[in-house]
């Protein structure tokens, strides 16, 4: 549809500018004086420079880099030109006009200045429009290139994402079995929920928020499941989530790390997370005190990782993202923005 509409504005484009054209040419092009040329043969000769230019000249030579060898070439088509306008369009001589005085000597200068303006204003105006054009295509074959190469990324930084966060549960589940918990059966339908939403949502560049929220709410109810003391583990949302999308698995890095690292030997947890929702932005703030010294892995912070990656392709110049460690308490503060702030 896009390129249907395209052609449709070149095609005005182009007929706008002959109306133009001749619309300032036709006093020149037929002017009543001792020089007096066929207006058709005249407008016949500018079409077949300007479309010669236009199709042939500027793609093959121009566009190509050739800068030289096009100018040389040009020059070369104007002056045949306008020596083949001047042969076979004599100038007539009205009236007897010079039959008892010869035309003046600077007539034949003239006559060729005049016809090279005549021609070379065309060909100029399609020479920039053919530029324009390429242009435009370039433009957006780039911006259609770029945004595949940060879909893929994306969608590579999810699949990264998405096992990682199967691990995690599926660790939380058998907790829960080693236990012998009732909530077992109750934790494996949470997973299947969460699982749901990570299969036919996750691949959508945007998501409703009070979906993604929901899916934070699961996630939560399932860490809460096998916990033995999650006295200290809220959520808090505030704000209308209605009309507003994000990116799907957003949030969940940070509040998966909450988990993984506020949680003590004897299984005490301490996770505080906020999420205010305002017109101007979306403020995520996850505190947890930092548990029980676990040694780094190979897959330490890749969720984190990601995250940061994620942001910076999607949210440009309107994210914030503060991270503290005091070494007792871990907090990250994420601002998403609707609008670049005025920093």
């Amino acid at each position: 549809m896009n390129l249907i509409i395209k052609n449709r504005i070149q095609i005005i484009v182009h007929i706008s500018i002959w109306v133009l054209l001749y619309g300032l040419s036709y006093p020149i092009l037929n002017e009543a004086r001792p020089v007096s040329i066929g207006l058709f043969s005249k407008l016949i000769v500018i079409i077949v420079l300007f479309y010669f230019n236009y199709f042939y000249l500027v793609p093959v030579y121009l566009l190509r880099k050739n800068v030289l060898i096009y100018l040389l070439v040009s020059l070369t088509l104007l002056i045949v030109s306008v020596v083949v306008l001047n042969y076979f369009f004599e100038p007539k001589f009205p009236n007897n006009q010079f039959i008892n005085r010869p035309p003046p000597r600077d007539f034949g200068y003239m006559l060729h200045i005049r016809f090279i303006i005549i021609l070379g204003i065309p060909y100029v105006i399609s020479t920039i429009l053919r530029m324009y054009v390429e242009w435009e295509q370039n433009e957006t074959l780039r911006l259609t290139v770029e945004k595949e190469s940060v879909k893929s990324e994306l969608q590579f930084l999810k699949a990264q994402l998405n096992p990682h966060f199967l691990f995690n549960s599926l660790n939380t589940i058998y907790a829960l079995s080693v236990k012998k918990s009732p909530d077992t059966s109750e934790a494996i339908v949470d997973l299947s929920e969460l699982m749901r939403y990570m299969l036919y949502e996750a691949d959508k560049d945007l998501v409703p928020l009070n979906k993604e929220l929901d899916y934070i709410k699961s996630y939560i109810q399932l860490q809460r499941l096998r916990l033995s003391d999650s006295e200290n583990v809220s959520l808090k949302i505030t704000g209308e989530d209605r009309g507003r999308a994000v990116p799907p698995l957003l949030f969940i890095s940070f509040i998966e790390n909450a988990f993984k690292y506020g949680t003590d030997y004897k299984g005490k947890t301490y996770v505080k997370i906020t999420l205010d929702i305002t017109n101007e932005s979306i403020v995520l703030n996850v505190k947890n005190k930092i548990g029980v010294f676990r040694e780094p892995t190979s897959n330490s912070g890749i969720g984190l990782e990601n995250i940061r990656n994620q942001l910076e392709l999607i949210y440009p110049s309107l994210h914030d993202l503060q991270v503290h460690n005091d070494g007792e308490n871990y907090e990250v503060l994420l601002t998403i923005y609707q609008k670049k702030p005025n920093l």
